[in-house]
């Protein structure tokens, strides 16, 4: 337990990152000092919004630090504990991943049972990626049964988990993009009414086509083009939920869409930007029914597992290159 592995941002990138921009480090396992504990980490998550920590830029949450290692969600055992409730041996979720061991404050740890749910779920559909999904589903967008719902990004691990759970709540219709065959097959199977891979043809056409009588509520999860084609085809009163914009974050120019904005005012449209963690007072209510959901076989979810802590960028760039089905995770 002398070594550590850390995976350092060496640069910043401009456009699409490279794994040149990463660097493993080779450090001293920490030793925790009062209410710390050691985590060795089992899995990682990585997830699209890390490309806009890359930038030194002002948001929402600080940027990574150069010659300095990213964090992000991390699941693990604890091995060494200086913090009254925690012992060796407990699985703790906590915010320091690509690392090998991370020294936690014990206020930013949360136990979770490994006999309940496999330790990953923690990171994905029981964890942030779920409860992303509920919340702007049900509270952002305001779903209401019977309503026409389209999800773009829809085999990712956030829009595969939008699309179960609007069925699961009564939605009249679901509709997801994906950018493979194979991902529009994997949609069908998980209960959505019609999937279509934008790659085969204007999105504006192909959402036309699955969505006839229009959509009351879109999940976006990718922005630009399918943004506007879901503004052109949404109802009156139509709400959008703003999760993600992936298909510009690596953009060096400005997107070209939408181009259709004044739709909105005739429409009365809304689109809504919004941030998991606004929705905290969710979590109790979403674990209940997500828990409920998943024992009783109702919802579905896939894990992509890139083995090795060497290999966190490249299961990164993966990522934003859309290689993933559901959850992309790396184990340590």
């Amino acid at each position: 337990m002398s070594a550590n592995r850390e995976i350092h941002l060496a640069s910043r990138p401009q456009g699409w990152p490279t794994t040149d921009n990463f660097r493993l480090v080779t450090t001293e396992v920490p030793t925790p000092g009062p209410g710390q504990l050691v985590v060795r980490n089992r899995y990682l998550s990585v997830d699209p919004y890390m490309r806009g920590r890359m930038n030194d830029v002002k948001s929402y949450v600080p940027p990574f630090a150069l010659d300095a290692p990213l964090d992000g969600g991390a699941v693990g055992e604890v091995v060494a504990s200086e913090a009254e409730g925690f012992a060796p041996g407990d699985v703790v979720l906590h915010g320091l991943g690509w690392r090998e061991y991370a020294l936690v404050d014990a206020k930013g740890a949360r136990k979770v049972d490994p006999d309940l749910a496999p330790v990953t779920a923690y990171l994905g559909v029981l964890g942030m990626t779920g409860l992303t999904a509920y919340a702007g589903l049900l509270d952002v967008a305001a779903m209401k049964p019977g309503e026409t719902v389209f999800v773009s990004g829809a085999a990712g691990a956030v829009g595969s988990m939008v699309g179960q759970i609007a069925k699961l709540r009564g939605a009249g219709r679901v509709i997801g993009s994906a950018g493979s065959a194979a991902k529009v097959e994997r949609l069908r199977a998980l209960g959505f009414d019609a999937a279509f891979d934008y790659h085969d043809g204007p999105v504006r056409d192909q959402l036309r086509a699955a969505a006839p009588d229009g959509v009351d509520v879109y999940f976006d999860n990718v922005g630009g083009e399918h943004l506007e084609a879901a503004i052109g085809a949404m109802n009156l009163h139509g709400r959008a939920a703003i999760c993600g914009m992936i298909a510009q974050y690596n953009a060096t120019e400005p997107p070209a869409a939408p181009r259709n904005l004044a739709l909105l005012i005739g429409k009365r449209l809304t689109l809504r930007g919004f941030l998991v963690g606004d929705h905290g007072h969710l979590r109790e209510q979403f674990v209940q029914e997500m828990a409920g959901w998943l024992r009783d076989g109702r919802i579905s979810y896939d894990e992509t597992v890139v083995d090795g802590i060497e290999n966190a960028p490249e299961a990164f760039l993966g990522l934003l290159r859309g290689e993933n089905l559901g959850k992309m995770l790396v184990r340590v």
